[in-house]
């Protein structure tokens, strides 16, 4: 079932991993001794002197009251990824998704990472495996404290050194995430489950966009939120590899939710796929309300919209999120998250599918007029003789549809998304000024004006909507 995976992405640098399992015989024997009243001569006798960082184990940390077995304590995210265990008294770790045991941190991190990026050599285990959300090399340090308090502290720097390089790439940290993080739908009910809900993340300082071209191999030192130029696929004498039809309630809808609040957004983008003429159409837009770190909620939203393709007889074929206040292009982040969908997309088995990431940027000053920027992307996987390139977001060419009319499906996703944000610090404050002469009200409804139909009995409803918002806000 994971063959799809391993295609993603490569990540970036090896890792001074001191590995666990391959300690010398001796401490392991020193280590594991009985259990009968022994417990107390941990901090002094022999022992204390032979445990360096490297010899303390999941076993040592279990026996000294550290950690306690349990269900699901232990997880790692990686590359948009996330993978739980549950931690053995016996200090083995058994991966909940198949069942398979691992003697150390670092077997089940190396294991893990290779099903999402071949080309990595070492998982860094005690780095990256989190227990109950704490990074497991917290531990060791606060073991070595507590029991070997006037060990050099060089040596514990040295052991880290590798482990953090790391991070940067595989470290899905929540507040990082540009306001995306795992929801944890455990049962995987949305292929997309990893971008999850949208957070209370502000728009920061401006960020300046880099050309593909000077961005070369992986770096970690590198912000995963750099935005990147796409490229036209004439630019690189290579026609797209399919169509893409979008229907313009899609772009209503999406374009309406991107303006509520000052946090980005995100949803679901539903429509079919017609191999034989390689056209994908866009016909829905699901948008996910739920809030950053709100798991519960994340896995019930994405259980409804999964419900909502299926009873409509759509699939599942993209994802759309805002960049609030900046410009309308993919982030690192957001290229690596891109390309992991295309492979899962790719991966159900039917053949190539593609899968489309739009970005609306509302707020964006620097966008003409008052209509948003919404922007199609799509990623080219790097050239095979350069594993390590990030992919090459792509300039993705659109046919838009007009819709004749308002389905009521809109407007009451329309309605709900008002009732959600309603009251919510980061909603946007509607009867504000956006430009000298514009409230952000005026804004909105410019912006929405090219996506609304022609059919002009909708009209009453829309300002019923506009009006709510006033009040909400």
């Amino acid at each position: 079932a994971h063959a799809p995976l391993a295609a993603a992405s490569p990540g970036g640098d090896e890792c001074l991993e001191e590995d666990e399992d391959e300690l010398e015989p001796g401490l392991d024997e020193a280590e594991a001794e009985p259990e009968t009243g022994s417990g107390t001569k941990a901090a002094g006798g022999t022992r204390g002197a032979v445990l360096t960082r490297r010899g303390i184990t999941l076993r040592v940390l279990l026996r000294d009251g550290l950690l306690e077995p349990a269900r699901g304590v232990l997880s790692i995210y990686y590359l948009g990824k996330k993978f739980v265990g549950d931690l053995g008294a016996d200090g083995t770790i058994t991966w909940q998704e198949t069942g398979q045991v691992f003697n150390s941190p670092s077997a089940w991190a190396t294991h893990c990472k290779r099903l999402v990026n071949p080309a990595k050599k070492s998982g860094c285990g005690w780095a990256s495996v989190r227990y109950k959300g704490q990074k497991l090399d917290q531990y060791k340090a606060a073991w070595l404290r507590k029991h070997q308090p006037n060990a050099p502290p060089a040596e514990e720097s040295l052991a880290s050194e590798g482990e953090e390089e790391e991070m940067p790439e595989d470290e899905e940290e929540e507040a990082t995430r540009e306001g995306r993080a795992p929801p944890g739908s455990s049962d995987g009910a949305l292929c997309f489950a990893d971008h999850g809900p949208p957070g209370k993340r502000l728009e920061s300082k401006p960020r300046v966009p880099v050309r593909y071209c000077t961005l070369g191999t992986r770096d970690s030192a590198r912000n995963p939120q750099t935005l990147v130029e796409v490229t036209s696929f004439a630019a690189i004498n290579k026609f797209q590899p399919f169509n893409v039809a979008i229907s313009s309630n899609v772009l209503l809808l999406l374009d309406f939710h991107s303006h509520l609040t000052r946090s980005e957004v995100v949803g679901y983008l539903g429509g079919r796929w017609d191999t034989n003429t390689q056209l994908l159409t866009v016909l829905r837009a699901f948008p996910c309300r739920t809030r950053l770190g709100d798991a519960e909620a994340a896995g019930a939203v994405e259980e409804e919209i999964c419900q909502s393709l299926f009873l409509r007889g759509l699939s599942l074929v993209g994802w759309y999120h805002s960049h609030p206040f900046g410009p309308a292009l993919p982030s690192l982040h957001d290229i690596d998250a891109q390309m992991d969908y295309q492979l899962k997309l790719q991966g159900s088995g039917n053949g190539f599918q593609p899968c489309l990431a739009l970005i609306c940027g509302p707020y964006y000053h620097g966008n003409p007029g008052v209509e948003s920027k919404i922007a199609p992307f799509w990623v080219m996987p790097p050239p095979e003789q350069r594993p390590n390139d990030y992919g090459i977001p792509m300039d993705v060419e659109v046919a838009y549809i007009q819709d004749g009319f308002l389905t009521n499906d809109v407007l009451q996703e329309m309605t709900l998304l008002v009732e959600f944000y309603k009251g919510a610090p980061d909603l946007v404050k509607f009867q504000e000024l956006w430009s000298q002469d514009q409230t952000y009200l005026d804004k909105l409804k410019g912006s929405l004006a090219s996506r609304t139909p022609k059919d002009q009995s909708f009209t009453h409803i829309l300002e019923q909507i506009y009006s709510l918002l006033k009040l909400s806000s």
